[in-house]
């Protein structure tokens, strides 16, 4: 069995974020590029069972800029087998539409049983990759998993609803993503760090996966981008024996009742 982990390189989330004023993109360089927590526990759960059981291999996938090879280099070490990075300038920006094509062409050209990706990225938030992906390859698709069962023929996992849990079922290939309910990443040892240096990673421009990037599929663009306006100071109201008027009649102009 091949299984690929959807991994991606996201700005740390204890750092500052700012968006770009001249192209309306996210400042990658306003804190330090770092794994995405919620795909570490999508490469947890495959390591976790290619440990437990034989002949399974483990690939990493991400799309992002020349930065990332060091952030796959440190998920290798983890205990995956390969990695398979898309790097091209005419992705910078790109939107959901893009990233599920491109990421789609390579895990139909490395061929895998499973992809586990996690349910929403600490950067987009969008949330809706996996189903993408699962919809360009024609397979299966099981989402927001807080538990994830594997086998040779069929994943199987809970869902949290508003009414409880549901047990959904999917047969191979298929895709999952994992909640932040799904146990967390190990720590690499020295052993694994040492080895995932001479792991095998692969590059991929996008004319080697066949995409045209302003072709066939709608791409969405900023059209304009501004900074928020300086918090102004609060109105202080002194109850002179009107306070109670002066405010409702502040909440009316707020239309806040």
């Amino acid at each position: 069995m091949k299984i690929a982990v959807l991994v991606k390189e996201v700005p740390d989330s204890y750092g500052e974020r700012r968006l770009s004023l001249t192209t309306g993109l996210a400042d990658r360089s306003a804190s330090d590029p770092v794994l995405d927590e919620i795909t570490s526990r999508a490469v947890e759960a495959a390591v976790s069972y290619a440990e437990s059981s034989e002949d399974v291999e483990v690939a990493l996938v991400t799309m992002g800029p020349e930065s990332a090879e060091a952030m796959l280099r440190k998920t290798l070490a983890m205990g995956a087998d390969s990695a398979h990075h898309v790097i091209d300038p005419e992705l910078a920006g790109s939107d959901m539409t893009l990233s599920a094509e491109v990421l789609a062409a390579v895990l139909q050209r490395i061929e895998c049983d499973l992809i586990i990706a996690g349910d929403v990225s600490s950067d987009g938030s969008g949330g809706v990759i996996p189903t993408m992906i699962a919809e360009r390859m024609g397979i299966a698709h099981a989402t927001s998993l807080d538990t994830l069962e594997i086998t040779e023929s069929t994943v199987t996992g809970q869902r949290a609803t508003y009414g409880g849990t549901v047990t959904v079922q999917a047969q191979l290939p298929a895709v999952v993503s994992l909640t932040e309910r799904h146990p967390g990443p190990r720590f690499p040892g020295f052993k694994g760090i040492m080895a995932a240096k001479k792991k095998p990673l692969e590059t991929y421009a996008l004319a080697d996966l066949g995409i045209d990037p302003a072709a066939d599929v709608p791409r969405s663009i900023m059209l304009a981008v501004s900074e928020s306006p300086p918090r102004s100071a609060g109105e202080k109201i002194v109850d002179e024996g009107d306070a109670g008027t002066k405010l409702a009649d502040y909440l009316i102009e707020k239309k806040l009742v």
